[in-house]
């Protein structure tokens, strides 16, 4: 188990989610032991540690893309034609990419 002090990668994070209901399965198969309300509890405990490493994981992937969707909205005001220029850059790209995906198969 990891501590919540700890950043983890979606991975990891979808990791040990995965390892937490494989856990969860084994305790309901299990649910005649003695140590079941021990084991629910723990099993509680390291669920709610998980929805709060999610919780700092979304909020810090949220304020990032709230700086940059700034950062973007400011530099398109201060350059409108390059702004312009760039995203017909990028559709003439996109439609030549996808234009010759098209005809990339071969006529006899």
């Amino acid at each position: 188990m990891t501590t919540t002090t700890e950043i983890l990668t979606p991975k990891e994070l979808l990791r040990e989610l995965q390892a937490l209901v494989v856990e969860a399965e084994t305790m309901i198969a299990n649910t005649a032991s003695e140590q079941s309300d021990e084991a629910v509890n723990s099993l509680r405990a390291r669920f709610v540690a998980a929805q709060e490493r999610f919780e700092k994981a979304y909020a810090g992937v949220k304020g990032k893309v709230v700086v940059q969707a700034r950062r973007a909205d400011e530099y398109i005001r201060e350059n409108p034609y390059q702004a312009l220029a760039i995203a017909a850059g990028a559709a003439l790209l996109v439609g030549l990419l996808v234009g010759r995906r098209g005809r990339a198969t071969p006529t006899a």
